[in-house]
């Protein structure tokens, strides 16, 4: 098994090559007071913001905006708080690593419960959403500890790329509050539909994953004997 401290990183991004730089910069001229930790609870506050901005769109679409300045909040603190730890050299793996990604899935469980609360997704669809990014995130953590790589994106698409493409879901349902319906049984819009197809995509990501990684490690951990 990988200790933590050895493990690979893997994040490749579209963003990358502007957002790697530009977190640099902004760690290097935060105040002393500010610490990682501190970074890491303004990314769930964010996340927390989000899921207000959602559930106060019940009272106006314009609310999800809302949400989108939660995703920016989002952004800063969960994108900041390693990279602060690396820039002033304070770095505790097996601590960050525990506290990064459990916060992360407090964090996930706000965004997509968030959406399942508003009057756009059902609740039943986002929940099989955060079902199977749930099964993803579990999937990046085991492979992490077996193979030494902990991957965060796929096909050049990380967290960044997710928080830019639902801030323009929001703006799709500010301008377009009520969708039309797809199907009458089980009763779903366009934007159930939209996210029950990212469900599944997962699922069959993880589905797929799970066999490949059993496929190759059958190979490269025979039993001895």
């Amino acid at each position: 098994m990988a200790d933590v401290a050895d493990q690979k990183r893997v994040l490749q991004t579209i963003t990358g090559p502007i957002e790697k730089p530009a977190l640099v910069w902004m760690s290097e001229r935060m105040p002393a007071w500010v610490t990682p930790d501190i970074l890491t609870g303004l990314g769930i506050l964010g996340s927390m913001v989000v899921f207000a901005g959602f559930a106060l769109s019940h009272a106006s679409p314009a609310w999800v905006w809302f949400s989108a300045v939660g995703l920016v909040i989002n952004w800063v603190g969960d994108s900041t708080d390693g990279t602060l730890a690396r820039v002033r050299h304070i770095e505790r793996p097996k601590y960050g690593f525990f506290v990064d990604h459990t916060m992360d899935v407090i964090s996930e469980g706000f965004i997509i419960v968030g959406i399942g609360v508003s009057p756009f997704v059902r609740l039943d669809v986002a929940l099989l959403a955060y079902a199977a990014y749930l099964g993803m995130s579990v999937l990046a953590y085991v492979r992490a500890f077996v193979d030494g790589v902990f991957k965060i994106s796929y096909s050049r698409v990380g967290p960044t790329e997710l928080r830019i493409v639902l801030v323009a879901v929001i703006a799709v349902m500010y301008f377009y509050p009520e969708p039309s319906m797809v199907t009458e049984s089980p009763a779903l819009t366009a934007y159930d539909l939209a996210v029950l197809l990212v469900a599944l995509g997962l699922a069959a990501a993880f589905v797929a994953s799970t066999f490949q990684g059993l496929r190759r490690l059958a190979d490269a951990d025979k039993p001895r004997g």
